[in-house]
């Protein structure tokens, strides 16, 4: 049984990393945090702001009377709390969360529960994913995101602390009941593009560990057929996958947005139309501050300057796993390792949906989208990676010994 007191067994450095075995790597203590990390994030975040207040000023304007409404808001309620949140995640030592892995677990299941209690949550097309507490509401899914990746990172570097990682009984039952608890509320709610987020993030984890490849397969299988009741539980689920293979269909009706999105990423071009000239965004282009705001990017700015944002974003989630490789323990590894996997796909699929490459999901850009939970939820994220990256190992050059010769 997986207690609180179990995810507290703290793992000795000389046998919690296979990187401490290797003569090429030296481990430093505390030292100053990756500066590439933290200059590529706030150019990402600076650039995303710039972008929403172009793409939210007709939507502002129409719905509130504020071209800068959505800009305030993401700043008050979304961007200053959220660093507060960072300051406070980068300054606590990460193998802090270790102790407090269980309770944010159970934290977790009584969110995504009570979201479903009259009252307490605010439904929107059908979907019970807020909360709403007097003047503060919340979306708990962005939440479990950071509560799930820090769950599963403790349980399993026990896991390979007991060296049990392989084991079908002890590990991977577990697991599909752990996981089990999340993706049946969220699925509930429902939420399937930010549940595809935290099983992908947690799976990630799990193939780091060390996981058989049996059990991933075995795991990919349960999940292809989940997917595919999902879909066909739901109608509109099943309408965005015939508009994905045929957008021709229903221009007018599931269709409709793809199109749109479409249209806008061609007029961009190479150049763009400008800063601020997007013509998609005069209530054409559905969600222009939240899923579809790339698409106003592209229209904007065109191909040459988004490409160039698309590889300054890699370039970050690059950094984002080099500090998951160079971590000192499993737990500081496999935290950045569920987080890297997290904000890489779902910026990958964002952009893959408005491009008519995968479905639409209604999964958020980070960092650029609209929303205030998802933005306080990938602020804590990096702050979490931010502090490991202070305590990552450095490759350096193994010093070479010499051995006199012996008569």
């Amino acid at each position: 049984m997986f207690t609180n007191s179990t995810v507290a067994i703290s793992l000795k450095s000389t046998s919690t990393s296979p990187l401490e075995s290797v003569k090429s790597m030296t481990l430093v203590k505390k030292h100053h945090p990756n500066y590439q990390l933290i200059a590529s994030f706030g150019l990402i975040l600076i650039f995303g702001l710039i972008m929403l207040t172009s793409a939210s000023q007709v939507v502002g304007l129409d719905k509130f009377a504020d071209p800068y409404y959505h800009l305030k808001h993401q700043l008050l309620k979304g961007v200053l709390p959220g660093f507060i949140c960072l300051l406070v995640a980068a300054k606590i030592p990460y193998k802090f969360w270790r102790r407090l892995a269980f309770p944010l677990f159970i934290v977790s299941i009584i969110l995504l529960l009570l979201v479903f209690i009259p009252g307490l949550n605010f439904s929107h097309n059908g979907a019970k994913r807020w909360l709403v507490f007097g003047p503060l509401n919340f979306q708990p899914t962005e939440f479990v995101k950071v509560g799930a990746i820090i769950f599963f990172a403790a349980w399993f570097s026990l896991k390979k602390k007991l060296e049990e990682i392989k084991s079908f009984q002890y590990t991977l039952l577990p697991f599909i009941s752990y996981l089990g608890m999340i993706t049946a509320l969220i699925a509930l709610e429902p939420d399937i593009g930010t549940l595809s987020v935290i099983v992908l993030a947690v799976l990630a984890i799990y193939w780091v560990a060390g996981a058989r490849f049996l059990h991933l397969a075995l795991l990919a299988l349960l999940g292809i057929v989940a997917f595919l009741i999902l879909i066909l539980a739901a109608p509109y689920r099943l309408a965005r996958v015939t508009s994905f293979f045929n957008p021709e269909s229903d221009v007018s009706g599931s269709s409709y947005q793809i199109n749109q999105s479409l249209i806008a990423v061609g007029s961009g071009g190479l150049f763009g139309q400008g800063l601020g000239q997007s013509k998609q965004k005069y209530q054409y282009l559905p969600e222009v501050v939240g899923d579809s705001i790339f698409a106003v990017i592209a229209e904007e700015l065109g191909y040459l300057i988004t490409a160039a944002f698309l590889l300054l974003y890699l370039f970050f989630i690059t950094l984002c796993y080099q500090v998951a490789a160079r971590s000192p323990d499993f737990f500081g590894k496999f935290i950045a390792t569920g987080i890297a996997t997290w904000l890489a796909y779902q910026a990958l699929i964002n952009v893959s949906s408005m491009v008519g490459v995968t479905p639409l999901t209604g999964l958020p850009f980070p960092f650029l989208s609209y929303g205030s939970s998802s933005m306080i939820a990938t602020l804590i994220a990096v702050g979490l990676l931010i502090n490991i990256s202070q305590y990552t190992y450095t490759p350096t050059l193994a010093p070479l010994k010499s051995k006199k010769r012996t008569k």
